[in-house]
């Protein structure tokens, strides 16, 4: 466990132990005999490695009055992508992970580089408004190199997860199919070609 003291508060940075439980929106590490029980985003949790298995997690210890708050992030642009959401006002860690659970943080950054209000509001509980307010604050403090194409393909990506949920899959099926997808791979004809492919696999 890696911390450091600031403003009197002991700040913890990092934990490696063993990974106990995951689901959801959480998951639990245990390090030298003590459990933590951090918050993450379903993309986080997703990506981690089985329950038994060591490893090692970023995180964010929120402060307030009535409780100590734990998240946990697989890498450093997500925790710092976090960081800046609830810096926006009226952001709070809930909301922050919500929008981090619905797109990778390169996709995240692209879409508030671009003014997408649209692909922000696809997380729980973001109306337009908010998602407006998320872009004003951070848009220039954000920079995603080929954002107009990544927002391009993840526009492409919505209309093929709803072509696939036509087919009869899952809608959690097919984005998980789409992340499976080599990035190289643009074309919205040669996505869905592959996405059935891997989904017809399994």
């Amino acid at each position: 466990m890696a911390y450091s003291v600031h403003k009197n508060i002991v700040m913890i940075y990092a934990l490696t132990g063993t990974l106990q439980e995951k689901g959801g929106n959480r998951f639990v590490i245990e390090v030298g005999g003590v459990s933590f029980d951090l918050r993450s985003s379903a993309n986080s949790v997703k990506s981690l490695p089985q329950v038994g298995e060591k490893v090692k997690v970023l995180t964010y210890l929120h402060v307030r009055e009535d409780a100590l708050e734990l998240y946990g992030f697989l890498d450093a642009a997500e925790r710092d992508l976090f960081q800046m959401l609830i810096g926006v006002s009226g952001i709070g860690p809930k909301s922050a992970l919500g929008i981090l659970g619905i797109e990778q943080v390169e996709n995240l950054k692209a879409a508030i580089s671009e003014g997408r209000t649209e692909l922000l509001t696809k997380a729980s509980g973001i109306g337009t408004k908010t998602a407006e307010r998320i872009i004003l604050e951070l848009r220039t403090k954000l920079v995603q190199p080929g954002s107009e194409k990544i927002v391009g393909i993840m526009e492409s990506d919505h209309d093929i997860v709803e072509a696939l949920v036509n087919l009869g899959y899952g809608k959690s099926q097919a984005r998980n199919a789409l992340t499976r997808i080599d990035p190289k791979v643009t074309k919205m004809e040669d996505r869905i070609r592959e996405a059935l492919q891997l989904l017809k696999s399994k």
